[in-house]
């Protein structure tokens, strides 16, 4: 079996974490109960009629939400108090729509179908940037003490990994899980964890599926993909002139305006640099998004940062290693909203003639959060280093086994794969 798995990040190298999941009994910030309201639907682009997946879907006055899946599909569950401002829906490069209370109370029982038009015609309003685009970040990177929370708080979070054999599913794991996060003024991840609440998994049973290779990536990623948060890696003062900045196209987000700094490596180091990039939040200079992938030049660097684990005869070669990480506004404050890393690698025997082609993929998205005084998750209780996900959650699978809790709402090839695992594992 493919294992996602984790290790100490190299210096100032993004590296996702996996780590152990110690069974705990914190109750989920959002567990509904009876009288709650479910809503579900589907976001599409109301020129082009496409589906759309990671569109924001947040409940207006409160803090919870979810992301539309790969279908554009997704499901809240909230309380009808909760529910009285309604939804408001917003997507990179695309005007804010908002749904009524009325609105959602009518479809009850009916997926909605919500329609979000492009933003083109704004793109005129937008200010230009002045000065060179590294002056831009270095701004951005001034003002994160006072754009994002200034005190500590802890996320209700789900979070899925996938692996893939070519297109087929040989494992699935899901969790929901408690993520707390200290406040952005120093930008330290000491005491930032996670913590399981209830999990689940699916693998493979099949001989030829299994494969005892280890590579980054896990429920971790909170801690250390929060680029923000994690001031040892990607937006690192001193690091930038690692770094070619450029400005890309403005685009609209949230009914906001973003800069655009596309950036790609200058220099040439012993570990791999990256290439993306930045959206910055053309009023408060907050980062609200960033989109990255491994530089994959020199495929040894990139090895030595994903690899943690294989056998001596089989021949690993990355593919490519892609990173997203959003951010929502509420308020005055900027927050971590989503996080996704897709790993993609190649794998073959000496002196056999096939090699394999997998993915593995993690996301986490921020359904709740509470900030008066939440209680610190204890070291002992969190996860830790080298440890596998697969190997420590549940693995009872059945239809309601999510039905208290808001998720990523699974796509129907997902679904499928599910399907088809557990009848073979029978």
């Amino acid at each position: 079996m493919v294992t996602i798995h984790s290790s100490k990040p190299m210096k100032r190298t993004i590296t996702l974490l996996v780590a152990s999941i110690v069974l705990g009994w914190l109750l989920p910030l959002k567990a509904q109960t009876a009288g709650e309201v479910i809503i579900s639907g589907i976001v599409k682009d109301k020129d082009s009629r496409k589906k759309l997946d990671n569109v924001n879907i947040a409940v207006i006055g409160s803090n919870v939400g979810t992301v539309t899946n790969a279908d554009g599909a997704f499901t809240l569950k909230v309380s009808p108090d909760e529910i009285k401002q309604g939804l408001l829906v917003s997507f990179i490069g695309y005007l804010n729509t908002k749904v009524s209370a009325n609105e959602l109370m009518a479809q009850q029982g009916t997926p909605l179908e919500i329609w979000m038009r492009p933003s083109t015609e704004w793109l005129s309003e937008v200010n230009v940037f002045g000065g060179h685009p590294r002056d831009l970040v270095e701004k951005a990177i001034s003002k994160i003490g006072y754009n994002y929370s200034d005190r500590d708080h802890l996320y209700a979070a789900f979070y899925r990994e996938t692996v893939q054999k070519g297109r087929r599913y040989i494992g699935v794991a899901e969790a929901v899980m408690d993520v707390y996060k200290t406040d952005y003024n120093n930008r330290r991840t000491t005491f930032d964890r996670s913590k399981l609440v209830r999990g689940r998994r699916l693998v493979s049973q099949r001989a030829k599926d299994t494969l005892s290779v280890k590579v980054a990536g896990g429920p971790l990623i909170p801690v250390y993909l929060d680029i923000v948060k994690n001031g040892d890696d990607l937006l690192n003062i001193t690091t930038l002139h690692y770094y070619n900045f450029t400005m890309d196209k403005p685009v609209l987000l949230d009914n906001r305006m973003q800069y655009v700094v596309a950036f790609t490596p200058r220099m040439n180091l012993e570990y791999a640099l990256y290439t993306g990039k930045l959206y910055i939040d053309q009023e408060t200079l907050s980062f609200t998004r960033a989109e990255f992938e491994m530089d994959l030049t020199d495929r040894a660097k990139a090895v030595r940062t994903i690899l943690q684990k294989k056998p001596a005869s089989l021949r690993f070669r990355p593919l490519a290693v892609t990173y997203l990480v959003s951010y929502r506004q509420q308020g005055d404050k900027t927050y971590l909203n989503y996080i996704r890393n897709d790993v993609r690698f190649k794998c073959d025997w000496k002196k056999r003639l096939f090699s394999s082609t997998y993915t593995t993929s993690s996301e986490m998205v921020m359904v709740d959060r509470e900030e008066e005084t939440p209680d610190r998750i204890k070291a002992k209780n969190s996860f830790k280093y080298r440890e596998v996900f697969y190997d420590v959650v549940d693995e009872y699978w059945d239809a309601d086994y999510w039905k208290d809790y808001n998720i990523i709402e699974p796509t129907e090839s997902l679904e499928s794969a599910v399907n088809k695992l557990r009848k073979r594992n029978k």
